[in-house]
């Protein structure tokens, strides 16, 4: 199949629901790093590199030399929020930034105001604010939503846009009669079904009017079939979801390691501790839900316990998180790992992760915006699943099951990367070098 790339646009708009810690720290590092005062760390579009054809060939370039990305001095920002703080104010207030950062593109971060956010407090418990739209139903708040995208679009002469979800994660829904179809979602949307949350409204929007969407919280948003019927139908790439940070980015990381040398896990006991605005919405039951459900099915499907019963298939998985305010930002995630080996003795593995969130997730969300806009220049529709590195609970066919494995994950990120500039794929077989010295043999 030949790959046919569209141009890149002239400038990328991307839309972000939820102008919290990670849109401000996402949106404070772009301009930070467009002035030259920082480094996109953390980013594989930016700083990560790809092997290609051979290894004599000596062939790795930085990934965006390699592929027809947007320039980030080429992203044009804006997004909603249910408080009126510029992105500067809120960025203060989530405290994850140095104020000497935040000082050095105040310009930039004042300039950005949020629009008036689609928000039901029924959804997410803990929050309260004032920046909402009011209509008489839920079809109608997706209009809305629409028209602030054609708005946006025309005072930035974009022609491109991308969305992305950075708000707060909402309370745990099942799916339900009104997701399996869009002609009944679009009927539970006019009769405000109480099934269909904020975000599926800001993923219909986007996907009604083209533009890709991801999904960085645990919440049932996009993976839901009338969602995903939608984005087949117009064509539109979709990807999530829960942006892997913390504590899940480092079980993908152990988890696979202790797999491939045939260890045996009886327990792994999981806690974390955070505090700022993700911390105290996660205090409610109903949230955390959405949260636990999306950490524990990591490790089931990295260990895949029904093939490997003797070593995993009594393995106890419990998961806390405890909202802490004097933490702020700095969540601390605490993993006691009871493991076995060779004649079934037991050993321990202990990890303390204090680390950044918002730090963590910005690399995350400035490389989920290029790929799926490559993505849709590309031709690519529906569910992306080669962007499941960036997600603790990523979406996959009805028919597949998860891929966890994060060196899993990045082989076939690469590979996708490799397949749509009509490269070699890797495998990593090394077979050339044995048929060279046979050859050479005879």
């Amino acid at each position: 199949m030949q790959i046919t790339i569209k141009d890149k646009p002239k400038k990328l708009g991307v839309l972000i629901p939820g102008l919290g810690a990670i849109g401000t720290t996402f949106i404070a590092g772009i301009e930070l790093i467009k002035k030259g005062y920082s480094k996109p760390i953390g980013s594989l579009t930016q700083m990560g590199t790809i092997r290609l054809g051979k290894r004599t060939e000596d062939r790795t370039p930085i990934l965006k030399d390699f592929l027809p990305l947007v320039n980030i001095e080429d992203l044009v920002i804006g997004g909603w929020d249910i408080f009126e703080d510029s992105a500067y104010d809120s960025a203060k207030n989530a405290q994850v930034l140095s104020n000497e950062h935040i000082e050095l593109v105040k310009n930039e971060l004042k300039a950005i105001k949020p629009m008036k956010a689609v928000f039901d407090k029924k959804y997410v418990k803990k929050l309260d604010g004032s920046h909402i739209k009011q209509a008489k139903n839920k079809f109608e708040l997706a209009q809305m939503l629409m028209t602030d995208i054609d708005n946006f679009k025309t005072a930035n002469d974009l022609t491109d846009v991308v969305m992305i979800w950075c708000a707060s994660t909402e309370i745990y829904i099942e799916e339900q009669a009104v997701h399996q179809t869009l002609e009944a979602f679009e009927h539970g949307l006019k009769k405000n079904n109480p099934a269909i949350s904020p975000s599926m409204i800001y993923a219909y929007a986007a996907i009604k009017k083209g533009i890709p969407f991801a999904n960085g919280a645990p919440n049932l948003t996009v993976d839901i079939p009338a969602i995903c019927e939608l984005a087949k139908t117009n064509n539109v790439p979709i990807a999530g979801k829960d942006f892997k940070t913390g504590q899940t980015l480092m079980k993908t990381i152990i988890a696979p390691g202790l797999k491939a040398r045939v260890l045996g896990i009886n327990g792994w006991f999981s806690t974390n501790i955070l505090g700022n605005r993700d911390g105290e919405v996660l205090d409610d039951p109903e949230s955390f839900k959405t949260k636990e459900v999306s950490k524990l099915g990591v490790l089931d499907s990295i260990l895949q316990p029904e093939k490997n019963p003797e070593l995993y298939k009594d393995l106890y998985h419990k998961v806390r998180i405890n909202y802490y305010p004097p933490k702020g930002d700095n969540k601390e995630g605490w993993d006691n790992i009871d493991i076995f080996g060779w004649l079934g003795y037991r050993m321990q593995i202990k990890i303390d992760f204090l680390c950044k969130d918002s730090i963590l997730a910005a690399p995350i969300v400035l490389d989920l915006i290029l790929f799926l806009d490559l993505a849709k220049r590309v031709g690519f529709s529906g569910i992306q699943e080669w962007l499941s590195f960036y997600f603790k609970s990523p979406m996959h066919l009805p028919s597949l099951y998860p891929e966890h494995d994060l060196f899993v994950q990045l082989a076939k990120l690469k590979n996708t990367l490799r397949y749509i500039m009509e490269e070699e794929m890797i495998t990593h077989l090394g077979l050339d070098y044995y048929y060279d010295n046979a050859s050479e043999a005879k």
